[in-house]
């Protein structure tokens, strides 16, 4: 007998060595950048007078309600036809409305919110089409590693980019910043690779309502993606949303300054770094259990903010927070990539984004009134106890121990 009759597979190539991968991870990279940095350049423009703080407030209400409106029709439409066209005509409207938000952002505050609607919708419709995109391009095997190196990027851009954002705006005005983000949305829409053919499309005229259906139906059938998706969805709408409301006020009234608002907000971003590595080798036998006990971390946020400790517990819970956040999100985008139905996977990411990170803002405007109401103590134990509460329900489910159905078979 000779082992050499035996073919070992062939060795994948290096993600970093795919031209295709490269060109998929510059785009989504920019993406990411560009979504991140318009509200930070929008709380420069108040800081330079040339936006008031309701311009602002309105500007970032009618690019989250873009948002929303796009994402179900991005992800109905990337299902239909290709997903590299909705990536690219996504990124062209947000690159050709950033540049007008800029011209009209002191001239007529009517225009820059109708762009800030259309960079809104943009950045809604290629969110789920990254997501599909990512499947067709990279192999499932490195799939986790793939989403891994992309959101390390993202995470590396944003600890350089404020400071490096600031230093521009000492030398440039805050139009030429947004001329910028609009620079990197073009590079989002023209950068990533063409995946796999798509499919024909349907000689009927779509029916967005019912293509989405469609997907929410498909979702159900992982009980994994709705028990996980419903933790997610709690502990952004608790967690999140009362630490980014009750930090600034434990740091300006218990410490006397805005120091450890900073620093909170960055050793977050760190440990996000550090979890993104992490999860970029990391394979536990248990993924899903591993992944919703990481999203369970942010419940040590709203713990050390309500207990009286010294500033280094706060920002340890926000590393331990930044760590668990990728621990959940590189497998949770990977598994949903690996068992959703091909076809249907832009509407699930779609249904993914709008509930979760969509929703955000709902939660935003329910804490406050909530801590007026009830105080800031009692909300973060409400919060705490839903964070550690809702990973640990999701787990109970039997197919969120792999993030895969029972019997271990994948739709893909």
């Amino acid at each position: 007998m000779h082992d050499s009759a035996v073919e070992s597979p062939p060795t994948p190539t290096p993600l970093l060595r795919s031209p295709s991968f490269v060109r998929l991870w510059t785009g989504t990279m920019a993406s990411g950048v560009a979504t991140w940095a318009l509200p930070f350049i929008l709380g420069l423009a108040v800081l330079d007078r040339s936006l008031t703080g309701v311009g602002l407030g309105v500007l970032l209400a009618t690019r989250t309600a873009g948002f929303l409106a796009a994402m179900p029709v991005a992800g109905v439409l990337a299902d239909r036809y290709s997903r590299r066209k909705t990536v690219l005509w996504s990124g062209l409207m947000a690159a050709l409305a950033t540049p007008v938000m800029a011209v009209s952002l002191d001239r007529s505050l009517l225009v820059a919110a109708a762009a800030a609607f259309v960079v809104g919708a943009g950045q809604g419709a290629c969110r789920p089409a990254f997501q599909a995109l990512t499947a067709e391009v990279v192999a499932e095997p490195q799939r986790q590693q793939a989403n891994a190196a992309i959101t390390l990027a993202v995470r590396v851009t944003t600890l350089v980019a404020p400071t490096l954002t600031a230093l521009l705006a000492v030398a440039v005005s805050t139009p030429v910043l947004l001329w910028g983000v609009g620079a990197l949305w073009l590079v989002a829409a023209l950068a990533p690779p063409a995946g796999n053919d798509p499919p024909e499309p349907s000689t009927t005229r779509p029916n967005i309502l019912a293509d989405f259906a469609d997907g929410m139906r498909e979702a159900r059938r992982h009980p994994w993606f709705v028990a996980g998706l419903a933790a997610l969805t709690a502990v952004i709408a608790t967690g999140y949303s009362a630490t980014f409301v009750v930090l600034p006020l434990v740091s300006r009234d218990r410490f006397g300054s805005e120091a450890v608002l900073a620093a909170a907000m960055t050793t977050y971003t760190i440990g996000a770094l550090v979890g993104a590595l992490i999860i970029g080798r990391w394979r536990p036998r248990a993924q899903g259990w591993s992944a919703l006990a990481g999203l369970a971390l942010y419940g040590l946020v709203p713990l050390s903010l309500l207990l009286p400790v010294h500033p280094a517990v706060i920002f340890a819970a926000y590393v331990f927070a930044g760590i668990g956040i990728e621990l959940f999100n590189v497998p949770w985008f990977t598994a949903t990539q690996r068992e959703v139905e091909p076809t249907k996977l832009a509407r699930v990411s779609s249904l993914d984004f709008l509930l979760s990170y969509g929703l955000a803002p709902v939660g935003l405007a329910l804490i406050a009134p909530a801590i007026d109401q009830f105080g800031a103590t009692v909300v973060l134990a409400v919060c705490a106890v839903v964070c550690f509460a809702a990973p640990a329900a999701a787990a109970m489910v039997p197919s969120s121990r792999g993030f895969s159905a029972p019997e271990g078979k994948s739709n893909a």
